[in-house]
Parts: C-alpha cells; sequence; structure tokens
C-alpha cells in the first residue's frame, strides 16, 4: 500500500491552484493481495471502541486501507485543487460478510461523480474490496471542495427525531487525533495538535470524521454483530477536542438510527442509521 506520509507531503508541501471548473477526471487506482497486519487492526479497534476477537474485522476498518487509495486520486494531477479545501460530507459503508485478519484483499477505488453546488464542488470515491473475486466491502465517500464567493450560509443542524433521555456520556482527550493517527495511518495535520491545526484556521484540534463513525459503530456491535449490513453517516457539525459528548441509538421501523451530539444533546456532530440487508 502507498505509505500515508509521502502522500501528507505530496498534500502539506506542493502546490495545487485552485479548481479550474472543469468536471473532475474519472480516476481509478487499484492495488491487490494486501495482507492486515494484526497489531494495526487491534490498535484500530482499541482506539475506536470495538471488542476485537482476533479473527473477524471490524466493518469500519477496511477504510483505512481504502483511505490510502483515496489519497493518491488527491494528489492526482488531474485534481488542481488541494486536500485542505475539502470536507468530508458523507460515506457509506457497505458489508456484504463478515471479513476476516487471515484473507488478503484486492483494493480498487474510482472517482465516481462530481457536480457544482451552491456550497462548492461535492465529488464521490467509490472504493471496493474483494477476496478471491468476491465482493465482500464497499464504501462511498462524498467530500466538497469549497469555492471562494459561492458558499452560502447554512443554518446550524438539529438534531433528530430520536429519543434522547438516557444517552451515553463520552468525553475524548485532546490526544485522541495522535492516537487515531497512530493507528490508521491518517496524519493529518488538523488533528495531531493545535499549533498544528491553528496553522490551517482551526483553534483546535478535530476529531477524525471516520474516527466518530467508527466509535459509533462499536457502540451498537451488538445489534449489528455479524450481519451483512449498510452503515451511512452524515458528518454535520466539526468536533473539536477535547470535548465531551452524547451518543444514542434507536429501531425505527427496519434502521437502527444513531446520532453523536453534543453535550447538551442539541446539535449534531454526526447522524446515521444501519439498514440489515
Amino acid at each position: 500500500m502507498p505509505s500515508l506520509f509521502s502522500l501528507y507531503r505530496k498534500i502539506f508541501f506542493g502546490r495545487k491552484p485552485g479548481w479550474d471548473e472543469q468536471p473532475l477526471p474519472k480516476i481509478h487506482v487499484s492495488i491487490n493481495n494486501v495482507a492486515l497486519a494484526k497489531d494495526k487492526i487491534e490498535q484500530y479497534a482499541n482506539v475506536c471502541g470495538f471488542e476485537f476477537d482476533g479473527h473477524t474485522l471490524p466493518p469500519t476498518s477496511l477504510y483505512v486501507m481504502a483511505f490510502r487509495l483515496h489519497t493518491v486520486i488527491f494528489t492526482h494531477d488531474g485534481i488542481t485543487f488541494p486536500l485542505l479545501g475539502m470536507i468530508h460530507l458523507k460515506n457509506s459503508i457497505t458489508v456484504h460478510r463478515p471479513t476476516t485478519i487471515l484473507e488478503q484483499y484486492d483494493f480498487e477505488c474510482s472517482l465516481v461523480s462530481s457536480e457544482q453546488t451552491d456550497s462548492g464542488l461535492e465529488f464521490a470515491l467509490l472504493s471496493k474490496a474483494f477476496v478471491n473475486g468476491e465482493l465482500v466491502w464497499e464504501s462511498l465517500s462524498t467530500y466538497l471542495y469549497r469555492i471562494e464567493g459561492k458558499t452560502k450560509r447554512i443554518r446550524p443542524p438539529k438534531g433528530g427525531d430520536i429519543n434522547w433521555d438516557t444517552p451515553q456520556a463520552w468525553s475524548l482527550s485532546e490526544d485522541l487525533g495522535r492516537r487515531y493517527a497512530k493507528a490508521s495511518g491518517d496524519y493529518n495535520l488538523i488533528h495531531l495538535h493545535p499549533l498544528l491545526s491553528k496553522r490551517f484556521g482551526f483553534d483546535r484540534i478535530l476529531a477524525h470524521g471516520m474516527w466518530s463513525k467508527g466509535r459509533c459503530i462499536a457502540q451498537i456491535m451488538p445489534q449489528i454483530a455479524n450481519k451483512p449490513c449498510k452503515i451511512d453517516v452524515a458528518f454535520k457539525l466539526p468536533l473539536f477536542m477535547p470535548a465531551d459528548v452524547t451518543f444514542a441509538a434507536e429501531m425505527q421501523q427496519d434502521k437502527l438510527i444513531f446520532e453523536l451530539r453534543d453535550k447538551k444533546g442539541r446539535r449534531p456532530h454526526l447522524t446515521g442509521d444501519v439498514t440489515f440487508l
């Protein structure tokens, strides 16, 4: 797999002029016969709160590998704007069957769509993992590149229709971003230290969006177990650390609904649902 460290050097120290208002190219990258390191999966599971049995992978763990291919696409010459101008809007993960530490994976990732919206340029990356030709896992990530002068004012998001009488309460320490970076290899500077995040316009460290998703899924793993499912989330408000947050989940019709909110339970950082296949 490509080194995220070397790719981030291109991202942080390279120069890209900005979006040229041309349709994004259809870029496709792939890599075969990827073996996973058990100690790295254990580290990932620990920082996200999963109970890893040493065999079956957490549903979100293959995203760590897929993100390396995302970054290859971000640094492609056909992408004329910088990664630091992008926001992760939403992510969907489909687990077609349980995956294990012993299997070898073929990964592919494609830039599949892009469109200009009132907020900027939205585009989607589709990642897939195969074992012996069988599609076992896939992820669709939607990103936003903000365009100066085209960003409209948006009202702060509100929580959904979910019971918030007895939410879980979590305290997130300032070193969480560094621990997640060590486990995932995603050393984006805005997640590591206040002095680094301030260089990019943030007063405090931001939590990784995919850490937030992983932590939420870890909390509801007893309901998910090893069932094939589709897990959708939307990232709402940035989560600055240190922080106290609240979490709740409930079944609504045929879906498991969940949200991660601020300490008072008023504003959502993340909303999501699980659909069983």
